[in-house]
């Protein structure tokens, strides 16, 4: 495997370790899981991968778990709560982004039923169209937050290195890249 990979640099670490090994490019099944994935992606937007693994576990004590239906509550009080937390990326159009997209998600769940089966009703796309879906949709998402969402949720490959054990893994449970 090459050393320049996720793959080899995540072995052994502390925080990258686990999240590569238990969940990168695995298939997610979960709408709020989904959205916290989706939320972690756009928290990173101009940051370390490093640094959100570290925020991760206060960034999901500080949006209600990532329950969406909780999320699209959040009034100006849970804005300001959100902004005045040293422990979460404060950054207003983060915030604003993660308060928004709950309230498409629900939409989507009106409409397709869950935000996974919206993502497998579009299923096949290729990255540009995908982008393209995701700015229509959400916001504060672009090429490289929608591309890196759909890789570590299983709809796009490229998670792991083909030498990879974990890539095998992720093989058996027949992700939506393999179908």
């Amino acid at each position: 495997m090459p050393n320049n990979t996720y793959c080899s640099i995540a072995r052994g670490h502390e925080y990258h370790g686990p999240y590569h090994d238990h969940e990168y490019g695995f298939p997610v099944e979960s709408d709020n899981l989904l959205f916290e994935r989706l939320m972690l992606e756009i928290n990173q937007a101009g940051l370390s991968w490093l640094t959100i693994l570290r925020k991760r576990a206060s960034l999901r004590s500080a949006y209600d778990e990532f329950a969406i239906e909780r999320v699209a509550e959040y009034g100006d009080e849970d804005r300001a709560r959100l902004m005045q937390d040293s422990r979460i990326i404060r950054n207003h159009l983060k915030v604003e982004a993660a308060i928004s997209n709950a309230h498409k998600l629900l939409d989507i769940r009106v409409s397709h039923g869950s935000f996974k089966r919206w993502l497998d009703q579009h299923h096949p796309l290729d990255t540009i169209d995908w982008t393209k879906l995701f700015k229509k949709t959400f916001r504060y998402t672009g090429g490289e937050i929608t591309g890196s969402f759909l890789i570590s949720t299983g709809y796009l490959p490229g998670a792991h290195h083909p030498t990879c054990p974990v890539h095998e893994t992720i093989r058996t449970l027949h992700p939506k890249w393999m179908q």
